[in-house]
């Protein structure tokens, strides 16, 4: 099949040539826009169950609210493992899936398990929440928040209502969390002599509070064929309206709420606090979604950022710059898009100095940018990122991606080099040379390209995290090394129809390193054949 393509190539140089252009540029313009990222995604499909136990210690959430929820879930379908972790108020659950599940699905299962625990969970715990889907690699952005005269209270503000808002309505961010700072609060501080004097329990204090917080819906009024909405608006907007808070009544005088206890704006309870630069302030943590670009949401991000800071007080500084995935990305790219073009170069080199002719070399060189283009081809027919792993199977794969164009070049030079210095009776047609050239190297082209790809299988029957770290090398690897046999049996015979047409008439001897080479080696050649049991 392959002498057969050889053929074909030959008869139809031109239409090849052309075809391998347009799958360059085409292939040029498609990796261009593949999604870029660290290392392909190393995480299980994973679900994760957020569960609030407000005045829980960490031993009542772990006994009252995750062993039952964990009971649940790791039972369900696909289920590979359950974490879990429980600290004070809070329940963490993360349900591991089977390699390939759809999380959607996995979410979709979960939910339905979680359903059913109403009834098993203490009252005054909130319902389990699934967190949004993201993974291990997903964090991709620190951004802080200092000032010098603001408030840590107002800044935090600022994060939550205004940046965090603004974020996460960025396609592709999955969520915001935000640490440090003072959240703004309410708070009824009450003191126990007045509940005593007054003869009030905590709970009226609190019902009163609640109830005070609310619209009220009046029905409908209607009058000359009009509906009009009647509704009691009674939401608080300031500090004097919830002191006026009606707690009781004593003989018919309302007592208030400001009679019995102070309110003010307060900060809440510290759990963590954030520090950038030796400075107090505000981080915020940005997560994608599993399948957003990450150099392209990054610069989103920035953008936001950006148009926000002509919005922020002038003293408030946003610090884009504490951590960014999308450097550790440019720096990896950078650093083994080095190791190609090195490689590259040091092929060419050596190309040079072993051919010592313009036109091979060419021909030998145009294996790697195809091979390369095809890969990339390949890998988005698969739907696969651009990452380190991916880039070094091609880095690894760059000194052996010209190995088939090599031999095919140098066995045709060198046929047409010994056809020209024949006499010109004996001489054969240039395509006769050049066939018969193909045909003596296409098995050992064949097999060396097969034995190679047949080392690297092993890597794709990984399992785990060390499949999903290596296997996107070794498809890399295995993709570009048939790609440059492809590229061997067809573009190199096309374009060695056109650029060897002459060889022998400029130059009919080998080059000047190989045959000093070969007179250094025949001496030893000569000797191992006559101690050839010696050397057994």
């Amino acid at each position: 099949m392959l002498d057969k393509l050889m053929q074909i190539s030959l008869k139809n140089r031109l239409i090849v040539l052309l075809a391998a252009l347009a799958i360059f540029i085409t292939g040029v313009i498609i990796t261009i826009q593949l999604p870029v990222d660290v290392f392909p995604d190393l995480t299980a499909p994973t679900v994760t169950i957020l569960t609030e136990a407000h005045g829980f210690a960490p031993e009542e959430v772990e006994m009252l609210v995750t062993f039952p929820i964990e009971t649940a879930v790791n039972g369900a379908s696909g289920v590979r493992r359950v974490r879990s972790t429980s600290i004070q108020g809070l329940s963490t659950i993360w349900v591991e899936f089977e390699w390939g599940t759809d999380i959607f699905k996995a979410r979709q299962i979960v939910n339905e398990k979680i359903q059913g625990l109403q009834n098993a969970i203490p009252a005054g715990v909130d319902q389990p929440i699934l967190a949004p889907v993201t993974s291990i690699m997903g964090e991709i952005m620190l951004v802080g928040l200092t000032s010098d005269s603001t408030t840590a209270m107002d800044l935090r503000t600022i994060a939550d209502y205004t940046l965090r808002r603004r974020i996460l309505a960025v396609p592709g961010v999955s969520q915001v969390l935000v640490y440090g700072g003072e959240t703004k609060q309410y708070q009824v501080q009450i003191d126990p002599w007045h509940l005593k004097n007054y003869d009030l329990s905590l709970n009226q204090i609190l019902l009163a509070v609640a109830r005070t917080n609310v619209n009220a819906a009046g029905g409908i009024f209607v009058q000359s064929g009009k509906e009009y909405l009647i509704r009691g608006l009674g939401r608080i907007e300031n500090l004097a309206e919830l002191e006026k808070t009606v707690v009781s009544m004593r003989e018919g005088v309302p007592l208030l709420l400001g009679e019995v206890a102070k309110v003010k704006i307060a900060a809440a309870t510290k759990l963590g606090e954030a520090s950038i630069n030796n400075q107090r302030g505000i981080m915020l943590i940005i997560s994608k979604q599993p399948d957003a670009n990450t150099m392209e949401l990054t610069e989103r991000i920035e953008t936001i950022l950006t148009k926000s800071k002509t919005t922020l007080p002038l003293d408030i500084t946003v610090h884009t710059d504490i951590f960014k995935q999308s450097d550790f990305i440019t720096l990896a790219i950078d650093n083994v898009v080095a190791a190609l073009r090195d490689g590259a170069l040091l092929v060419i080199i050596i190309l040079m100095l072993f051919l010592a002719n313009i036109r091979t070399v060419i021909i030998s060189i145009t294996a790697i940018p195809l091979s390369l283009i095809v890969t990339m081809l390949v890998l988005k027919g698969f739907d696969l990122t651009v990452n380190t792993m991916t880039l070094g199977g091609l880095a690894i794969a760059i000194g052996v991606l010209v190995d088939d164009a090599i031999i095919y070049v140098e066995n045709v030079h060198r046929r047409l080099r010994q056809n020209t210095i024949k006499p010109a009776a004996e001489q054969r047609s240039f395509f006769d040379v050049v066939h018969d050239a193909s045909s003596e190297i296409r098995t050992p082209i064949v097999m060396a390209t097969f034995i190679i790809i047949v080392v690297f299988l092993p890597l794709f029957f990984l399992s785990g995290v060390e499949g999903r770290m290596l296997r996107p090398l070794g498809l890399a690897y295995v993709v570009s090394i048939f790609a440059s046999l492809l590229v061997a049996v067809t573009v190199t015979p096309a374009l060695s129809s056109y650029l060897l047409r002459n060889t022998g008439q400029r130059d009919e001897r080998e080059p000047w390193i190989v045959r000093h080479l070969k007179k250094l080696y025949r001496p030893s050649l000569e000797w191992a054949l006559q101690q050839s049991r010696l050397i057994f």
